[in-house]
């Protein structure tokens, strides 16, 4: 299933860099027809051309179409302009809390029990 999304995900990507390949591979499909069909030069009897000429119009027409595309995307970033917009920020000073201290007594004795009240994680 993957292989098959990725295929395809891949296949979407490049079909647009791929536009005339594909009208090639469609003239190649249906060069017969076109000889017969569309082609000017199909009257005459020793025609080399056998739809060649509906070939290099399809792929100008492509190209100027690409080209022109092209033009307006690099012409709507051009007209693009980068305003520096600046704002303004007041900060309140840090206001810090002293705790109270606690009177710290020694005793030569030995401890009866730990007190956890000091080890603690320390607070983000």
């Amino acid at each position: 299933m993957k292989l098959l999304f990725a295929t395809l995900l891949s296949l979407t990507l490049l079909l647009p860099s791929m536009g005339s390949m594909v009208i090639f591979m469609q003239f190649k499909v249906a060069q017969d027809q076109i000889a017969q069909t569309i082609c000017v030069q199909r009257a005459n009897i020793n025609n080399s051309c056998n739809g060649r000429c509906e070939l290099q119009k399809s792929l100008k027409k492509y190209e100027d179409n690409e080209k022109r595309m092209n033009n307006t995307n690099l012409k709507e970033k051009t007209e693009l302009v980068y305003t520096a917009d600046t704002l303004e920020y007041t900060l309140a000073p840090l206001v810090t809390f002293l705790k109270e201290r606690t009177p710290v007594t020694h005793f030569s004795q030995n401890p009866i029990r730990i007190s956890f009240a000091i080890f603690h994680p320390p607070l983000a």
